[in-house]
């Protein structure tokens, strides 16, 4: 266990200095390219985002696109994996059909709707200025029902562990449908709670850090390897992320990235159970996605709003508190959540 924990440790620190070099000759080469992010001007209903624009217009132009970067790290670390494994310097690298091959497949495959997102968004294009809602769906749902195909007709799995409380619970074929749902949910969730500089990434960081601690305890070491590549890049945006923001993630890094936690939820499901810890860690996500959804249902059903403005992180900025003391206070709540989260873990090996 202590060589693995070295080595993994030795892969996030390695991924935290090339980020921190790479990071602003990146900025600057989306600077050149002038790929800086337009504010929205209509919300998903096709309503106008009047309260939205006005709270987020000095945003606009800050470079975005990070997903490059994020990917290319994960690129480099896998390769030098490889090139370590073939030199003998390490036992393993993390191109593994047992740990790591479901979790990279949706990593390099998922930021694809991400990328028709942005391009749209810098480029000026429809009515909402980015991917319109419709077809962002069209692509959840497809990438999120072959994750549970992959789960279900691939490797098996018909349960979710619900231990200590029910144990191991057998859904046969309401389990693809029951991780659907799950994926879209997990996706959507992550993707609202942004726009304010240091949430949604550092919320991030604190739901991975959790996974990766599940996934080293359950000794699954080469999964716990590219969760904390990871989190290493992730922090090493942070730097540069402070407000005001040198650079955002927006909906590339949430389609990318969650659907990898989504995976990675799915993977520890087979050995430990994980939905209590990850229904504590995701609460803030789950405040957020209500709120906004609500608002949708009874701008639907009632023809007006229900709030202001949702979701609830912007209605707290819209009652005029400041953007660093929402965000300092979703890192105090988070960082109980993720604290929590992991003594429940620890508790069932104990």
């Amino acid at each position: 266990m202590l060589n693995n924990l070295i080595l993994i440790l030795s892969f996030t620190l390695t991924t935290f200095v090339v980020a921190m070099i790479l990071y602003p000759l990146y900025i600057k080469l989306l600077r050149r390219l002038k790929a800086g992010k337009t504010i929205r001007s209509d919300t998903a209903t096709w309503d106008k985002a009047v309260i939205f624009s006005k709270l987020h217009e000095h945003k606009a132009w800050t470079p975005t696109m990070w997903w490059w970067l994020f990917l290319l790290m994960m690129v480099i670390m896998v390769a030098v994996s490889l090139v370590s494994q073939k030199l003998w310097w390490t036992n393993y690298h993390l191109w593994n059909r047992q740990e790591t091959y479901i979790i990279l497949f949706w990593f390099f495959s998922m930021w694809l709707i991400g990328l028709i997102d942005d391009i749209l968004n810098i480029l000026n294009v429809w009515k909402v200025k980015w991917l319109n809602m419709r077809a962002k769906m069209l692509g959840l749902i497809l990438f999120s029902w072959w994750i549970s195909y992959w789960f279900y007709h691939v490797l098996w799995i018909d349960y979710i562990n619900l231990a200590p409380l029910f144990g191991i619970i057998h859904l046969w074929w309401r389990f693809p449908i029951l991780t659907f749902i799950w994926t879209i949910f997990i996706v959507n969730a992550v993707n609202i709670t942004d726009w304010l500089d240091w949430l949604a990434g550092w919320l991030s960081v604190f739901v991975l850090i959790t996974f990766a601690v599940a996934l080293f305890i359950s000794q699954r070491y080469l999964a716990t390897t590219v969760l904390w590549i990871c989190i290493a890049t992730l922090v090493a945006f942070m730097f540069f992320n402070i407000n005001p923001a040198k650079i955002f993630m927006w909906d590339s890094w949430a389609f990318a990235l969650w659907w990898l936690i989504a995976s990675t939820a799915y993977l520890l499901n087979m050995s430990i159970w994980i939905l209590i810890p990850a229904s504590i860690v995701f609460l803030i996500f789950i405040i957020d996605l209500c709120t906004s959804g609500l608002q949708m249902f009874w701008k639907k059903v009632f023809h007006h709003k229900l709030f202001p403005i949702a979701p609830f992180h912007h209605y707290l900025e819209y009652k005029w508190i400041k953007e660093y003391t929402i965000v300092m206070y979703m890192w105090l709540i988070q960082t109980i959540l993720t604290v929590t989260a992991i003594i429940v873990i620890f508790r069932q090996f104990l």
